[in-house]
């Protein structure tokens, strides 16, 4: 599985690691045609509103939409979560708008507020190592969203059908677990399609 890598801002070479580790071939995306050739897309962390303008300056916004309506699979981690809400509190547009969940900024408050733990994920057999760096958190999903994993009662890991989103980095650990997780996605929607 050809797996891309939004390669706009944030911590691409970390899920191409992670990717090629779990099994897949990771690229960097860097333009539109780019994104013809792939099994899956993640959107990295990075700082939201910086990868939103970035998108719509180089017209990812809807060639990532047409990508999601051919049911291929779209990964955002911590930034990349807020890309693909529908909503994000307090703010009136949202980016790409794919994922019927509300979505908070900073919710795990600043930078040295970071933090680590081991994460339970529903799908995933052991907790999973996850770093949480000015994270976001998931406020509300509608009732098709799969509730993946919670920390302290607030939702941190989500699946819509084709769409996965967790507000921490799993690129950060050595645990390529939820990288798997997402390459699997993708072959069940090359299966569906074949």
């Amino acid at each position: 599985m050809k797996i891309g890598v939004l390669a706009l801002q944030g911590a691409v070479a970390e899920h191409i690691r992670s990717i090629e580790a779990a099994g897949g071939e990771g690229v960097a995306v860097k333009r539109v045609e780019e994104l013809d050739s792939l099994d899956g897309l993640i959107i990295p962390g990075g700082e939201s509103t910086t990868i939103g303008k970035l998108m719509r300056k180089y017209g990812f916004i809807d060639a990532i939409r047409d990508f999601s309506q051919q049911g291929k699979p779209i990964f955002g981690t911590c930034a990349g979560l807020i890309v693909l809400a529908e909503r994000i509190e307090g703010q009136e547009d949202a980016h790409l708008q794919l994922m019927d969940m509300t979505v908070a900024r900073n919710a795990f408050g600043r930078q040295r507020e970071s933090f680590e733990t081991d994460l339970p994920v529903k799908g995933i057999n052991e907790p999973v190592r996850a770093v949480f760096i000015r994270a976001p958190l998931i406020k509300e999903v509608a009732p098709s969203v799969d509730v993946l994993s919670t920390y302290n009662g607030e939702i941190v890991t989500a699946r819509q059908g084709h769409l996965l989103a967790s507000s921490y980095h799993p690129e950060l650990t050595d645990d390529y677990r939820l990288h798997a997780y997402f390459l699997d996605m993708a072959k069940e929607a090359a299966a569906a399609k074949a």
